[in-house]
């Protein structure tokens, strides 16, 4: 028995374990391999491990990208409360939450369809693949998008997008607007203008063709969100006590103060983080330096918005603002979303500052329109929008800043009047805004029955 098992005998049994797959890796695999295994192994011989292998690694980072994106909607939902006043604060979580279940379901039913029609059904300025989402009949999830990610992976990113969208909306309306038509124009505006709107560029419309640049969404989503919000506000009016007439005959203007900064400041940290999956997973793929090379100029771009706003609210307003900071951190953020894989690291510091900076006056030349914006969304999103779409043209060496100019001109023409035509017709139909005694009162009770912060006692100084 000894001879059996003498150092010689074990040291062979050992090699032949360990080489042994390796010497005969056919006749390994036929014996350990049957029925759908066998199956599998030979889809995988027939595109090559490696292929096969860099497609599960893309598919797995925009799944993480989009849970990311996902967690945004809880940055906007802390942010928009506590920039608005505790009475509302259950009315603004409503909106956020039934947001989030609008953008997905429409565009399940029929966004994605029209954003990504197909070569047969799609067009230069409109295209419709059909109603409902269904892979197309040639589908294989190996060669889809170049084997790079999933049919099913792609809804759901940009479906998160779309919810994206309609929740700019959302924080610009506060404290006033009735929600089932509210509810009633997102369902709309995210179902049709959105989709319809992004499909000339990610689409491949005409501003594809043109050579228009919007990395992720600078223009495509957050300027569309921007002027849906500043059409909502046209047909709104400002809320009540926001500017009175003084007794020279000017307009003065009152701040309305939201009732928790921490929870804004929570709300805007959710969102730089969401923000590595809005634009981190906007590469499309898992390749590591295109991926960390968006991240980093995403990041130094809200870095650089915390300075641009900082300084401009201590010189404009006499002292450091920080709701105008907070905001400078996503005025930083949304501008380089459109040029955040094209542009130079220190242009990207720029393209934050600019943003910073341009978010201060936007929010005080509003103020001075007698626009009211609770939060600040059309100065971060539309504004800033605006601009990181242009600085794209300004930067980036193979764009064209006519080209960026007549994309941002085109979506505005697009939005603008049909969000103020969809407003506009419920207004004079079911009406949008609540009543006085609604507005003093608080949404939470008179729209929801309920109050966020129950057991306080509320004592006014008189």
């Amino acid at each position: 028995m000894r001879a059996v098992f003498s150092p010689t005998v074990l040291a062979g049994i050992l090699l032949w374990l360990l080489l042994g797959p390796l010497a005969s890796p056919a006749v390994a695999q036929v014996e350990t391999l049957t029925g759908a295994q066998a199956e599998a192994a030979a889809l995988t011989q027939s595109i090559g491990e490696a292929p096969a292998e860099y497609s599960i690694a893309n598919n797995l980072w925009i799944v993480i990208a989009t849970a990311l994106v996902f967690l945004m909607h809880l940055g906007f939902a802390c942010l928009e409360t506590g920039l608005t006043r505790a009475k509302n604060t259950v009315n603004i979580l409503f909106k956020n939450v039934a947001i989030v279940g609008i953008g997905i379901l429409t565009y399940a039913f029929i966004g994605f369809a029209l954003m990504y029609p197909g070569g047969e059904f799609a067009g230069q300025w409109f295209g419709f693949g059909g109603f409902g989402i269904a892979p197309p009949a040639d589908y294989d999830p190996l060669t889809y998008a170049d084997g790079a990610y999933t049919y099913w992976t792609e809804f759901l990113f940009q479906g998160m997008f779309a919810a994206t969208a309609a929740t700019i909306v959302s924080g610009a309306v506060a404290e006033r607007v009735k929600l089932g038509p509210f509810l009633a124009f997102s369902a709309v505006y995210v179902a049709l203008v959105y989709p319809m709107v992004g499909m000339w560029h990610w689409g491949g419309g005409w501003l594809a063709e043109r050579g228009f640049h919007d990395f992720a969404g600078s223009t495509l989503v957050h300027s569309v969100g921007g002027w849906g919000a500043l059409a909502g506000v046209l047909a709104l009016g400002p809320r009540i006590g926001k500017y009175v007439m003084g007794g020279d005959g000017k307009t003065i203007v009152r701040p309305i103060m939201g009732h928790s900064m921490p929870l804004a400041a929570i709300g805007v940290f959710l969102l730089w983080f969401g923000w590595f999956g809005f634009n981190g997973g906007s590469v499309l793929s898992a390749d590591p330096e295109k991926i960390s090379y968006v991240l980093v100029t995403t990041t130094l771009a809200a870095a650089a918005g915390i300075f641009g706003a900082m300084f401009t609210s201590w010189i404009v307003q006499k002292e450091p603002d920080l709701s105008m900071v907070l905001n400078g951190i996503l005025a930083g953020l949304v501008g380089i979303t459109a040029g955040a894989d094209v542009v130079g690291v220190m242009d990207a510091v720029v393209i934050g500052a600019v943003a910073g900076t341009a978010v201060v006056f936007a929010v005080v030349g509003l103020d001075r329109a007698r626009i009211d914006d609770p939060v600040g969304a059309i100065s971060v999103h539309l504004v800033c929008g605006i601009w990181g779409t242009l600085a794209v043209g300004l930067f980036a060496a193979d764009k064209s800043f006519l080209t960026q100019l007549l994309g941002v001109g085109a979506v505005g023409a697009a939005c603008l009047p049909t969000a103020l035509i969809i407003f506009f017709v419920l207004k004079h139909t079911v009406g949008i805004r609540v009543s006085r005694t609604d507005e003093l009162r608080g949404l939470d009770l008179s729209e929801h029955g309920m109050e966020a912060y129950t057991g306080f006692q509320i004592f006014t100084v008189q």
